[in-house]
């Protein structure tokens, strides 16, 4: 029996920049990684490939001057209310500068303890000992520095208030905080909205509509078609960005399912094998000391290659050595394993063999190894190169 199982490698690049020929830098990668490592390539290998740099190869910035003048055309009035945006300098900092140039004054509604993706304005314990209810209690600024004071951030040592706040003023805006968990608490104070939740904005649009808004964005809508020449992406908008300098940000990649296709069929020619294809953004995992789920991109994968469609179908190996043959032990237990993967059938859904298997879509649970094997520093791996990932037990 072979030792080994899953592998996954980080695969260095050059620096790649703008109109570089990404699909033959990322296979001249991989085929010289293979070599040095001596790999043999197989059909369920998987080439994944990190957004940022799919995004940055195409040029897809846009700066805070499209932000502000696609808000002025769509909105049209000098008031607006931002709901729920996520406390981030990287992800978020840069839009809100956008917002605040196209406007004069804005309501942001900030969701407490923390944002949806983890990030806390304060310890949550505080809400019981200061007898706060998060789910219906309104609170303006003034009630929330008296009540919580002024709390920065573990990680990065920002008060995300004041840090808006000082945003915003340095545009040319004036600001209001409010802090609440119902989106809807927003229509007291301005009847046109953008919603900057990630995951529950299309919730948020409904609700505001049906209580009364007369516009409401979410951060899709913006920057979903070129300004003045500017990048942009048609189905995430802003959604996804990463801060690039003080006054842009990369945008999510466009035209991703072409890129993987291209991608494929480049490794297919370069190597004799058909690999499986992936552009990968943040992993969706839990940080267990921060608190930070990591997902503030609008989906871990835009685009993969058919065969990565679909979710695990794996059997519990612990569950039937402890029950179906818990009677047996070594190389009989061994065989009775790989007898058992050889002839599952069909999708184990309720199957009491199949419990506690992860119910993730494959390519949430590719792109969270992949992101934490490339991590978001200086490896210098953009790439990731994972094998075994589909082998079993069963398999030598």
């Amino acid at each position: 029996m072979r030792t080994v199982g899953t592998v996954s490698r980080g695969v260095r690049l050059p620096i790649v920049k703008q109109g570089e020929d990404l699909i033959k830098v990322v296979t001249d990668s991989v085929t010289a990684m293979g070599e040095e490592q001596g790999l043999t390539f197989h059909e369920k290998d998987v080439v994944a490939v990190t957004e940022s740099v799919v995004a940055r190869v195409q040029g897809n910035y846009v700066g805070i001057d499209d932000i502000a003048a696609d808000c002025r055309a769509k909105f049209g009035t000098d008031t607006i209310g931002i709901i729920f945006p996520i406390l981030s300098r990287n992800r978020i900092a840069i839009c809100l500068k956008g917002f605040a140039k196209a406007f004069k004054k804005a309501y942001i509604l900030l969701s407490y303890p923390s944002d949806e993706v983890g990030n806390h304005l304060f310890d949550a314990d505080l809400l019981d000992e200061k007898d706060v209810n998060p789910y219906s209690d309104i609170l303006d600024e003034k009630k929330y520095r008296e009540l919580f004071g002024y709390v920065k951030h573990q990680f990065t040592g920002v008060d995300y208030v004041e840090y808006y706040r000082d945003l915003f003023n340095a545009e040319g805006c004036e600001v209001e905080f409010i802090f609440a968990n119902d989106c809807r608490a927003i229509l007291d104070y301005t009847k046109d909205v953008i919603c900057c939740d990630i995951h529950t904005r299309e919730r948020s649009r409904r609700r505001l509509e049906k209580a009364g808004a007369h516009k409401v964005l979410t951060m899709a809508d913006i920057m979903n078609a070129p300004v003045n020449g500017s990048g942009y992406n048609e189905k995430y908008g802003l959604y996804g960005s990463n801060k690039a300098t003080e006054t842009t940000v990369k945008l999510f990649p466009r035209d991703c399912q072409t890129f993987v296709n291209a991608l494929q069929d480049s490794l297919e020619k370069a190597t004799g094998v058909k690999m499986n294809c992936m552009i990968y953004g943040d992993g969706a995992f839990k940080d267990p000391v921060g608190k930070i789920w990591e997902l503030a991109d609008p989906v871990v994968s835009p685009a993969y290659t058919e065969r990565l469609a679909g979710t695990p179908n794996e059997l519990k190996l612990k569950y039937l050595a402890d029950n179906d043959f818990s009677d047996l032990k070594g190389e009989e237990l061994a065989e009775a394993m790989k007898d058992a993967i050889r002839k599952k059938q069909g999708s184990l859904v309720g199957n009491m063999a199949s419990e506690g298997t992860t119910p993730r879509q494959l390519t949430d649970l590719l792109g969270s190894l992949s992101d934490l094997t490339s991590g978001s520093g200086d490896k210098g791996t953009p790439v990731v190169f994972i094998q075994g990932y589909f082998d079993t037990y069963a398999e030598q």
